[in-house]
């Protein structure tokens, strides 16, 4: 009620579209009605043509603004409004068992002081009614990837990703990142977890 009541007081600008957002939380009603989910069955991260991964759209306009001010500027709120989203649209048929995100390495994690998957993953656990799983970590720094070719980011990625010990996997794991380009981080992830005992993972992105 408080954080209702101070965003009446505070006005603030929507990241998507630099309007008021009002009572609004994240993302002001006209950026989330221009959300357009997908469920998609070709992508890099699969062989198989079949449903594996959902996305809100393509990275531009709304979510391009949307996920550099999560990323870079520390709106934290833009990970409840999106990832609450792409929890509603993941089909029931997958029988997702829980769901994790993409790691930082822990110098990243300390520069920007969150990680955008991990805020992503838990609004879209929670929406989900499923648990949100650290199951990832980063072994070592790899840079940005976003301005690397797709071989670069291939040798980049190579061995940085390990499971966290201990842990219980379901058989079946929504993994989440903000945004899929080449599809190398995601899909390096995903080796690391079914090595690990996970029969099925699948995939879920603010953008692409």
């Amino acid at each position: 009620m408080l954080e209702r009541f101070a965003r009446t007081l505070l006005p603030r600008r929507c990241p998507g579209c630099d309007g008021q957002l009002g009572q609004a939380a994240g993302l002001c009603a006209a950026c989330m009605a221009a959300l357009r989910p997908q469920v998609l069955s070709h992508s890099p991260l699969s062989g198989l043509v079949r449903p594996h991964l959902v996305v809100l759209g393509p990275y531009r306009g709304v979510l391009s603004r949307s996920v550099r001010a999560l990323k870079y500027g520390g709106a934290r709120e833009v990970a409840d409004a999106l990832g609450t989203r792409l929890g509603r649209e993941i089909p029931g048929a997958w029988q997702i068992g829980a769901v994790t995100g993409v790691p930082l390495h822990s110098s990243r994690l300390r520069e920007r002081g969150y990680n955008q998957a991990e805020l992503l993953g838990r609004a879209a656990a929670g929406a989900l009614g499923l648990p949100y799983l650290s199951t990832l970590t980063r072994q070592r720094a790899t840079g940005t990837q976003a301005k690397r070719h797709a071989s670069e980011r291939l040798t980049a990625l190579q061995d940085a990703f390990g499971i966290v010990p201990g842990l219980t996997l379901p058989a079946r794991l929504l993994l989440l990142d903000d945004v899929l380009t080449t599809g190398t981080t995601l899909k390096s992830c995903a080796d690391v977890l079914r090595a690990a005992g996970v029969s099925e993972v699948y995939f879920a992105a603010v953008a692409r």
